[in-house]
């Protein structure tokens, strides 16, 4: 892994929150991602399962975690089965984790092979009478194709059809959005990562540039400190290509006069970040561009105030809303007609600013969180306001994380990266 070894306390103190939310003689059991197949013998860079990975920091394929909640009868609270390693293994791939690395990993004592998993699973069940079945249940997510996990519930569940049924997924869903520290100081790392690339693409970017050598001055930096990729696919969007909200095509040629947003973050470690700019291609905004520009920005900063404990999320994009109306008002691209026939289903504002402000962010960009859960501290949210015009070829969007506190204003961990109009055109006039 590029990344430094995290500390394995976070992953014993998850293991112990999840097992205190499990009901009495129950188990639960997380997998591992498959390789994914391309072509041929080609394969996709492994990408672990968040949850196993959440639970254990085991980064490895063909990898099982069992918890238990009655581990006075079973004999067993925390186990891993890893795939054994072996010479053959060890030359063509690298060697695999052995006991001793999994535990430093994990901190859990309990390692066994693959090969002895159904016989371990089989001597607990005879003490377990529910079942936890791990489903990806987040509200975007789009499922098309089997996972080992499902596979693996389906082996489960036909093995022991009479265990009652749980889901692990509402259990996650509130774990994970509320952030260790050590989880905190890794999206910093990666927050930091990001901005060293978007610093280096300051000095670059001039008219002529493709979108995709931006790409690239950015995966470079992002290697260079031991990021292994980007958190999501990159959106480096110049003039109309900026009102495409997914726009990942990244192969058009900058040119003076336009803005070029750029929607990009690192990962570290498995956490990512979620940077948004909007910068001039000449190094120098237009007066039309800084008033779009400065609209948005007073919308991201009230937008942040706003992001503290108890905080409603929907409400909370109501009123950012209002706040976008009120801006676009100023601008004149809405006037008093447009307010009075607008619906609660399609307000005005959404012509010009159609998708959210605000989502969870850790392990996944967009992160497990209850909805209708109130905002509590430690849970970390992206703020991204936009105005989209196509009419004018241009679109701005910027985009900050940050993390809720007990008391006050949010820690914005971007605050390092340049925003301000003018810090932006003296950097890239240098």
């Amino acid at each position: 892994m590029k990344y430094d070894k995290i500390n394995s306390e976070l992953f014993k103190k998850n293991r112990k929150n999840f097992i205190a939310k499990m009901k009495p003689n129950s188990v639960a059991f997380f997998n591992s991602n498959d390789i994914y197949p391309v072509s041929a013998d080609s394969t996709l860079p492994f990408e672990q399962q968040r949850d196993i990975f959440y639970l254990s920091g085991v980064d490895q394929e063909e990898s099982v975690l069992m918890l238990t909640s009655n581990s006075e009868k079973t004999g067993y609270k925390e186990v891993l089965f890893l795939k054994e390693t072996s010479p053959h293994i060890a030359v063509w791939e690298g060697p695999k984790l052995d006991k001793k690395q999994a535990y430093e990993t994990s901190g859990i004592e309990t390692v066994f092979w693959l090969d002895e998993m159904e016989k371990i699973i089989d001597e607990v069940m005879q003490n377990c009478e529910t079942i936890y079945y791990n489903h990806n249940e987040h509200y975007r997510a789009k499922v098309e194709v089997e996972t080992r996990e499902e596979r693996f519930n389906k082996w489960i569940e036909s093995k022991f059809k009479n265990k009652r049924k749980e889901r692990s997924n509402p259990i996650l869903q509130r774990l994970r959005s509320i952030k260790d520290p050590i989880e905190i100081k890794l999206i910093q790392r990666a927050c930091d990562i990001t901005q060293k690339g978007f610093r280096r693409i300051l000095n670059f970017v001039k008219d002529g540039v493709w979108e995709y050598e931006i790409e690239a001055e950015f995966i470079h930096e992002f290697l260079k400190n031991r990021s292994k990729k980007f958190a999501y696919t990159p959106i480096i969007a110049s003039g109309n290509n900026a009102n495409i909200l997914h726009y990942i095509e990244n192969n058009k040629q900058c040119r003076d006069g336009e803005l070029i947003l750029m929607d990009v973050g690192a990962e570290y470690a498995n956490y990512s970040s979620d940077m948004t700019r909007t910068i001039p291609v000449s190094g120098r905004y237009t007066q039309r561009q800084k008033d779009i520009y400065n609209a948005v920005l007073r919308v991201k900063n009230n937008a942040t105030k706003m992001l503290v404990t108890g905080t409603d999320w929907k409400k909370y994009h109501v009123e950012v809303g209002k706040l976008m109306t009120s801006e676009l008002l100023g601008l004149k691209l809405l006037d008093k007609s447009d307010i009075q026939n607008e619906t609660k289903d399609k307000p005005a504002y959404k012509k010009y600013f159609m998708h959210g402000t605000s989502h969870h962010m850790g392990l996944d960009t967009h992160d497990y969180g209850l909805l209708d859960d109130p905002m509590e501290e430690n849970m970390v949210f992206t703020v991204e306001p936009g105005i989209y015009l196509p009419d004018e070829n241009f679109g701005v969007r910027l985009e900050d994380d940050v993390v809720i506190q007990k008391n006050g204003s949010p820690i914005n961990l971007m605050k390092d990266i340049p925003i301000e109009i003018e810090e932006i055109e003296d950097l890239m006039n240098k």
